[in-house]
Order: C-alpha cells, then sequence, then structure tokens
C-alpha cells in the first residue's frame, strides 16, 4: 500500500496526524494509496514556512518568475504521458482526457509566462504642481487553494500559475481523491526554479479547510466544488476578511432550435454530456429541443449514438468514451437519482442501470442513460446529477426555453445550436450565464479570457485565469509624490482645485 505525503519546503513530508483518506481506482474499486490529512498544526506550519518564503519570492522581479513558469511548462510538456496517467489512474477518466486535463492547465501557464505585462501599473505625470502619482500591483502574500477531484491538474494549475507569477506564495489543498497529481506537479516546480517553501501541497479534508479559512496569514482562498461548500468556503473566508473566488456546481443547458443541423446538436450533446462520465462542472446535462417535431428527430438521433457508447478502464485503449465515476458513494447517487426520474414520472429512453464490465465488476462504472419528457419540477432536472446521465426538456418556444435557463439557479455555461444568427445573437445578449456557446458545446474560454459562472455556481467578484487571476491575487498600492525643484514652497491646509 503506497502511503503519500505533503509536499513541505520542497520535499515529501509524511503527514503527522494520523488520520488518513483511502485513494481508490475507481475502475476496479480497490484502494491503492492512503493519503495523510493534515491536522490545524501541520497546515499552521505550512503557512508559517510559506509566509517566510514568500518575501523573497515577491522580491524577484516579475520576467523572473515568468522564467519559471517558461521552464515549469517546458516540464509538463515532456512529462505530459506520465500526469494523464496519474490523473487517469487515481479520477479514472481516458487518458485522451487526462491529457485534455493536463492540457487546459498548460495554457494558463503558458499565459503567465507573459505575466510581467499584467503586472504593470499605471502612472500619471504632473497630475498637480510638480506632482507625479504611481501605482503598482503587489502579491497578496499567502494564498491558498482547495481543488476538486474531477480535474486534478487543470485546476490546480488555474490556480498556482497565476498565483505564484503574481509573487504569492501558495498552499494548495488538492482532492484527497486525487492528491498524487499535485504532488508531482509541485516536485516540477521545483526542478522549474521555484524557490523551497513557495508552494506547499498539504492534503486534508474539512479540518484542513477550516484551518485555512481560519489563518490569519491567509489573505486569499481559491476554490472549486459544490455549491453548498463553495458558499461556506466564501461566506467564512469573507468573514474572516480574506479574498475569495468559489465556484460551485451548474446544471447547463443547452437549446436546439428548429434550424439546427441536429446530428451535429447530437453528436455535440453525447460528447458533452458522457464524457468524463458526465463529470464536468461545465457538462450539459439538459438538452431543451424547441418544438416537438425538433424533440422527436434529436431523440431519434441520440439514442443510437449513447447506446454506441463504449465504456471501461483506461488502460483499455484511446477508443474508450468514459470511464469509471470517482466513488461508489458517487455511483449510489446517481443510480439513486436515475430511479427517482423514473418515479417521477420522467421517460427513460436509454437505461445504463445495472451496468456491469467483466473483469471490473467491482469498479464505480455507471451506464449511460437519457431521460425525455423531463420537467422542471423533478429530482433529476433541480439536481446537479455529475454523472453520465442527459435530461431532455421538451420546450414549445424559444421564450419558452430562454426562461427556462433564465429561471435556473445556476449559471455557469449554457449553448444554443442554431442556424439563425438573430435568434444565437438575442440568446448571447439576455441569458444570465457566464459562458455561453453558439454551435459550440462546452464553451470553455481560452486561457488569456476568463473563466466563470453567475448566480448560485459561483461566490466572489473576480474570475478565474485570464486577467481577472492577476487582479484577484494582486493588491494595488497608489503613490502620490514631489520632489521639491521651486516650483512651490510653504505647506497647503486644503485640497486645492488643479489648474
Amino acid at each position: 500500500m503506497t502511503e503519500l505525503t505533503h509536499w513541505i519546503n520542497g520535499k515529501h513530508v509524511k503527514g503527522t496526524s494520523g488520520r488518513f483518506a483511502d485513494v481508490f481506482n475507481p475502475a476496479t474499486g480497490e484502494v491503492q494509496a492512503k493519503v495523510p490529512l493534515a491536522s490545524v498544526a501541520e497546515l499552521d506550519a505550512a503557512v508559517a514556512a510559506a509566509a517566510a518564503a514568500q518575501e523573497g519570492w515577491a522580491a524577484t522581479n516579475p520576467q523572473r518568475r515568468a522564467r519559471v513558469m517558461m521552464a515549469f511548462g517546458d516540464l509538463i510538456n515532456k512529462h505530459m504521458d506520465e500526469l494523464a496517467e496519474l490523473v487517469s489512474r487515481e479520477h479514472g477518466k481516458t487518458l485522451p482526457d487526462g491529457r485534455g486535463d493536463v492540457q487546459r492547465g498548460l495554457e494558463v501557464v503558458e499565459v503567465c509566462m507573459g505575466a510581467p505585462h499584467m503586472l504593470k501599473g499605471e502612472y500619471t505625470n504632473d497630475g498637480g504642481p510638480g506632482i507625479d502619482l504611481y501605482s503598482m500591483r503587489q502579491p497578496l502574500g499567502v494564498v491558498a487553494g482547495i481543488t476538486p477531484f474531477n480535474f486534478p491538474a487543470m485546476i490546480p494549475l488555474w490556480k498556482m500559475a497565476p498565483a505564484l507569477t503574481a509573487g504569492n506564495a501558495m498552499i494548495l489543498k488538492p482532492s484527497e481523491r486525487c492528491p498524487s497529481t499535485s504532488l508531482r506537479l509541485a516536485e516540477l516546480l521545483k526542478e522549474a526554479g521555484l524557490p523551497d517553501g513557495v508552494l506547499q501541497v498539504v492534503n486534508g479534508d474539512k479540518e484542513a479547510v477550516d484551518a485555512i479559512l481560519d489563518n490569519d496569514t491567509v489573505q486569499a482562498v481559491g476554490f472549486v466544488g459544490s455549491t453548498p461548500i463553495a458558499q461556506y468556503i466564501y461566506g467564512r473566508a469573507a468573514t474572516n476578511g480574506k479574498r475569495a473566488q468559489c465556484f460551485g456546481g451548474a446544471k447547463n443547458h443547452m437549446i436546439i432550435m428548429p434550424d439546427a443541423d441536429l446530428d451535429k446538436a447530437a453528436d455535440a450533446l453525447v460528447g458533452a454530456g458522457y464524457g468524463a462520465a458526465g463529470e464536468r462542472c461545465m457538462a450539459i446535462s439538459v438538452a431543451v429541443p424547441v418544438g416537438e417535431k425538433t424533440a422527436d428527430a434529436l431523440i431519434e438521433r441520440l439514442v443510437p449514438r449513447i447506446e454506441k457508447l463504449k465504456v471501461g478502464p483506461y488502460t483499455a485503449g484511446n477508443d474508450i468514451d468514459y470511464g469509471p465515476v470517482i466513488t461508489a458513494a458517487a455511483k449510489a447517487r446517481i443510480e439513486g437519482l436515475v430511479e427517482s426520474g423514473l418515479a417521477q414520472g420522467a421517460k427513460l429512453v436509454v437505461d445504463g442501470r445495472g451496468f456491469k464490465l467483466q473483469g471490473y465488476e467491482s469498479g464505480f462504472f455507471v451506464g449511460p442513460s437519457l431521460f425525455d419528457n423531463v420537467t422542471p419540477e423533478m429530482d433529476i432536472y433541480r439536481e446537479e446529477i455529475f454523472g453520465p446521465v442527459l435530461s431532455t426538456v421538451r420546450a414549445k418556444t424559444y421564450d419558452d426555453a430562454l426562461t427556462l435557463v433564465k429561471d435556473n439557479p445556476y449559471g455557469n455555461g449554457t449553448a444554443i445550436y442554431t442556424a439563425d444568427g438573430d435568434t444565437a445573437r438575442d440568446f448571447a445578449n439576455k441569458v444570465n450565464v457566464g459562458m455561453v456557446g453558439i454551435n459550440f458545446p462546452i464553451p470553455v474560454p481560452l486561457s488569456y479570457h476568463t473563466f466563470g459562472g453567475w448566480k448560485k455556481s459561483a461566490f466572489g467578484d473576480l474570475n478565474q485565469y485570464g486577467p481577472d487571476a492577476f487582479r484577484f491575487y494582486t493588491r494595488t498600492k497608489t503613490v502620490t509624490q514631489r520632489w521639491f525643484s521651486g516650483i512651490k514652497e510653504g505647506g497647503e491646509f486644503h485640497f486645492k482645485a488643479m489648474d
């Protein structure tokens, strides 16, 4: 049995709390490692060491910090296959999907290579008689990232790359279900030239999270996970005077208009709904065809595509469409929601219940399910399923479909498939969702834009990565200066209007 570690001051350190969590192989259901769960004392010691290391790192000029990101990006590329397999081994996603996980994180690292430009301040010459003003972007100090199981590489990289490039030290608490990728990334960062202590990887559960939220040295917290936990972390962090950006759950809809290319729409729904076993915050979980004719034709196209999906372990090859879900508890919850959909009157068009894979009977595999005639009061519509289940809600008109999306409490992502530019433009302008796709099923922005939802999908004022990340991980200091040059003499006792 492998015993994992924390990463403290540039080396692997065994846990001392005596508490551990099991790390499963989701494909077999077997425990493959145990990960230490940090105590408050361990977390506080890691923060203190990070604070000591941060001063020297902040004094390093931004260009040199960016060069560490350049070397780090090169190392990620060199170790891409190794990192992807780490992701797949603990999460269960296919190897191509694991590579995509790493790649989307690497793209944020690449943007951080140009961070000196985004860390520049502003300058005003002659704001008054002999007076100049300038602003500086300075790091916050020690910040924390609390990341989920479903993207073991991507989201830790989304957090650590901007935070470190801006001159902060970071406490990264990855999911205890998928910790190994973060530990390996920490090793690569050290190899890239990051000073010891600037990144600390502390494994843990709620005890470690609360210790982060209550530690006075930690200045900011970034979180991705479920909405109830996001709201809890945001509230506790804000109460303790910390900056917080907390991203929660989702219920992403895709509207299919009568003029849409239904084959392309069906392909998009299958990939966006069932990829990574549906364990994506940007997964499309609700299809909204407009009109009965559109709905019937869409279902006709979806059924054979879904029935052909290949489900299996990542070791079975690159033609596997998706793997297991993360835990036995996740599997049981998904299956319970499918049962509730049937009980509440939805039509189960493709039945994924009872799926078994020969040789992997103890794995956490869930067969693909497709519901039709779902209504907004049903549990399968109201709850984020986070599994390979697609619900179809039929809308009579475009306005009905738009209202359905707008009335949903979540606002992470949405999409529309249409051949009409006016409809697409109207949808993009009116929908109250943070990320919108037009004939594009999973509208995750490129890394030089920003990622973030609305409504109950996000708590905080700034998004992840892109320009918002550098605003979040820095604070502005403005200096007003005057050098006495004989232009003005004597004191001033009141504000004087500018000449």
